[in-house]
């Protein structure tokens, strides 16, 4: 499992935007040359951003790009969503099911429990965690990351029920 560029560099891109404070926009040049990346790949990840509603775009001398809405109400889940998906999505096992039409395993699945359990880890810390968070020092996040991720895992993973001899 990894984070692709267009995600790390699209969340990026959004608090870059966030730091700009209410109103404050930014051309694709200040962009690019602020956070280091080609305004070739910067056009295209405000289009994305932009298709998906978490920016908006205004032409001319005054123009450039500014969120969509304040960066408390963007969660990072939401924006790495758009730019690159989910890890686990429902119809995962129909596309992965090898050279059968239907996987070997669909009916009595131990990964696909693993799978789920970790996106709904994943997603309690993203749909948590606002680009207004973001927008913090580093030691700052790790704080706020530290007591989120400290809740007991039972109570992140929902009431998942694992098959154990016990029953």
């Amino acid at each position: 499992m990894k984070l692709s560029a267009q995600e790390e560099y699209g969340l990026r891109c959004l608090l870059r935007l966030g730091a700009q404070g209410d109103g404050g926009s930014l051309t694709i040049p200040e962009i690019s040359r602020t956070e280091g990346i080609s305004p070739e790949y910067v056009a295209k990840l405000m289009r994305i951003l932009r298709q998906g509603g978490l920016v908006t775009s205004a032409r001319g001398a005054s123009g450039g790009y500014t969120l969509s809405r304040p960066a408390e109400q963007i969660t990072a889940g939401e924006a790495l969503t758009l730019l690159g998906g989910r890890l686990f999505e429902s119809d995962f096992c129909e596309r992965h099911a090898g050279a059968e039409s239907l996987c070997t395993h669909s009916i009595d699945c131990s990964i696909r429990s693993l799978w789920q359990a970790l996106q709904t880890a994943v997603d309690q810390v993203l749909t948590k965690t606002t680009l207004k968070d973001l927008l913090c020092s580093e030691p700052e996040m790790v704080s706020l990351m530290t007591d989120l991720v400290r809740t007991p895992a039972r109570a992140q993973l929902g009431e998942v029920r694992y098959n154990t001899p016990d029953g």
